[in-house]
């Protein structure tokens, strides 16, 4: 008998002839039709909820906008889900594997302040100066050109993040094969997957989108968010009892890191988590507080009380997400090794040998995360000292394979998809709005019936899609995969978790500084912000191309100018390059300030935080107290240092 599975197979055979003629095609994925039914019912309520808005979308600020009517209970899941896509959630459980639990850390100190400070200080500059994207707030602070420059950069990061992310889920849906019994059911060629798994969840997106707008994706990204927890808690739960708890995962996650192979000593991991508070605060500020896609979650709320308070909102919750999404990165790190074993067994007679037999990335992996194999040789990487390098990014699709059985499989599948879909629908409402707002509206035509820019969004939803699809073949052809690779270790970075860090560290990071500037400082002027932010982007660029990561190659890793220093990994180097960028934003930002008119504090009122008078809860015996933004934010706070210190 021959029973073959697609991380493992068993070849059980007697003593009698084996026939040849033994079948070639493993066994699929165990989905039942309960699994493909709760598949079917979310692609249906996404639609359904898409159609039930569209006759909401009479103007173009209710389809760019969402009206600015939406209550916190929409606002708070959508702020978190738009934060929460593909990338991070598959980051997170790579973390989670790479440098053990320790990594919640970075997602506690890191964002957690940068939340509460956008929610503080940052939004009622959003919110107040009526600006409808990030990109017109700087426009309105500073000048049209600022607004420019910072629309086209953050346009082209959405659409490479939107594509990224459609590459990413479309491979690992050919590595979980989750498709194919539907292509093998239907005689489709399996080439086809990869194309049906960008095209799926890119198409439905499109609809709603088109329907209901920015209303329409936040509605389906609070559903994205339940369905996240949903699919992801079961399999959390399942995994932590069959490791014996946290007990159990400190004692096997000690065995899974013997002496000499990396193990983290108690100083080693508090240097690690010393690296990723540093890490995440100096990226996690700069994402939080300046990503548009994010933002227009909390810019949509009916009205600006309500707008503080979204952030702070999402920072309560995030103190949770490192159990439901860092954890079981750890717990797939310290559970056994498959590995090839044969049993041997007399039943009448007949002596039966077993053989379980495992692929060599799996064997030679570590836990449930398989060994990086080489596409050339096919042999696992190593690094400089002689160890074999791990696709820390099957993590969290392992697990969720590994430990949901029928029924709630198809709930753990569901969950990537949401995530998909979510920030998919996140970069394509922010691309629309920044498209006609900020390039349209004020380049091409500043004068046109509110119907035209209505139509004009909902183009530039199309075509944002269509250069998501184009960006996420590009990366396809770059890897010179194909639609058969069995892997993600073709990606120029080690994880997903590396391009995050790289595109924060680059962008985020350097136009934090305008932002800060702006926001602070009554004195900085539209050429210093101009100016600042085109050498803190060129200042990172340059430091990323002049240094490298150890076991990194010259090329998208860095060093692609000439190698002049070697940091001890990517995430240090990361870090510096976004000290860099920062450091040089701020520092020609403000000597180019200096040579410069200012405005009038005129007509800095609503812009400049020091002339702006923040929104106030009368301070009554009946006012709750977390109805204050400032006493919930305290709390929020502490409890994410307590945390913390904890974890490290």
């Amino acid at each position: 008998m021959l029973f073959l599975d697609p991380d493992q197979f068993q070849l059980s055979f007697s003593a009698y002839p084996i026939p040849r003629n033994l079948p070639k095609e493993p066994q699929l994925p165990n989905l039942a039709s309960t699994d493909w039914l709760i598949i079917l019912i979310y692609f249906f309520c996404v639609l359904a909820i898409g159609f039930s808005l569209r006759r909401n979308m009479k103007t173009s600020s209710d389809f760019l906008q969402a009206g600015r009517a939406l209550p916190v209970w929409i606002c708070v899941p959508a702020f978190i889900a738009a934060g929460l896509g593909s990338q991070e959630l598959i980051a997170m459980g790579a973390a989670g594997a790479r440098y053990g639990f320790q990594a919640a850390a970075c997602f506690s100190l890191g964002a957690i302040p940068a939340m509460l400070f956008a929610g503080l200080y940052m939004m009622p500059l959003y919110y107040g100066s009526g600006a409808r994207s990030v990109p017109e707030y700087l426009g309105l602070r500073f000048d049209q050109k600022t607004r420019l420059l910072n629309a086209c950069t953050f346009a082209v990061m959405t659409l490479l993040s939107a594509g990224i992310s459609l590459y990413l889920v479309a491979r690992l849906f050919e590595i979980l094969r989750v498709f194919d019994p539907l292509f093998y059911a239907w005689g489709w060629p399996r080439q086809g997957i990869f194309t049906f798994s960008i095209l799926l969840p890119a198409v439905i997106v499109l609809i709603y989108v088109l329907f209901a707008g920015l209303a329409g994706a936040m509605v389906n990204q609070a559903l994205q968010f339940v369905l996240i927890v949903a699919g992801f808690l079961p399999m959390v739960l399942m995994s932590l009892k069959s490791i014996g708890g946290f007990s159990g995962l400190k004692a096997s996650v000690s065995a899974a890191y013997p002496p000499g192979l990396n193990a983290p000593s108690h100083a080693g991991a508090l240097s690690i988590a010393a690296l990723c508070l540093a890490l995440g605060f100096v990226l996690g500020v700069g994402r939080w507080t300046t990503d548009f896609r994010i933002l227009q979650t909390a810019m949509a709320a009916k009205n600006i009380e309500s707008a503080r308070r979204v952030p702070l909102f999402a920072a309560a919750v995030r103190l949770f997400l490192p159990f439901l999404l860092i954890l079981p990165g750890a717990i797939a790190i310290a559970l056994p090794t498959p590995q090839t074993t044969t049993v041997v067994r007399n039943e009448n007679g007949v002596i039966y040998h077993e053989i379980t037999v495992v692929p060599r990335d799996a064997a030679q992996g570590r836990g449930l995360v398989p060994a990086l194999l080489d596409p050339l040789t096919g042999d696992p990487r190593l690094d400089s000292a002689g160890r074999t390098q791990l696709d820390f990014d099957r993590a969290t699709p392992n697990m969720l394979m590994h430990f949901l059985p029928t029924g709630l499989l198809g709930l753990g599948l569901t969950a990537l998809l949401a995530s998909l879909m979510s920030s998919l629908a996140a970069g394509i409402t922010a691309f629309n709005t920044v498209f006609t707002c900020d390039l349209y509206q004020s380049c091409i035509r500043k004068a046109a019936p509110d119907r035209h820019y209505l139509v004009v969004g909902r183009w530039a939803a199309v075509g944002g899609i269509l250069l998501s699809i184009g960006v996420a073949y590009a990366i396809l052809g770059f890897n010179h995969t194909g639609s058969h690779g069995i892997a993600l270790d073709t990606s120029p970075f080690d994880n997903i978790l590396g391009a995050l860090l790289l595109a924060f560290s680059l962008v985020n990071a350097p136009q934090l500084a305008t932002f800060l500037l702006g926001m602070f400082s009554k004195r900085s002027t539209g050429h210093g912000a101009f100016w600042g932010l085109v050498a803190g982007i060129a200042a990172a660029l340059l430091h990323h191309g002049l240094t490298l990561g150890v076991d990194a190659h010259p090329g998208l890793q860095g060093g692609w100018i000439t190698v002049l220093h070697t940091y001890p990994g990517f995430v240090a180097q990361c870090f510096w390059t976004a000290i860099f960028g920062f450091t040089a934003n701020l520092v020609v930002a403000s000597a180019v300030s200096l040579f410069t008119q200012a405005r009038p504090e005129a007509e800095l009122k609503g812009l400049v935080h020091s002339l702006t008078p923040c929104p106030a809860i009368p301070r009554s015996a009946s006012i709750a107290w977390w109805k204050r933004p400032e006493a919930l934010a305290s709390a929020i706070l502490l409890a994410a240092i307590g945390l913390s210190l904890i974890l490290a």
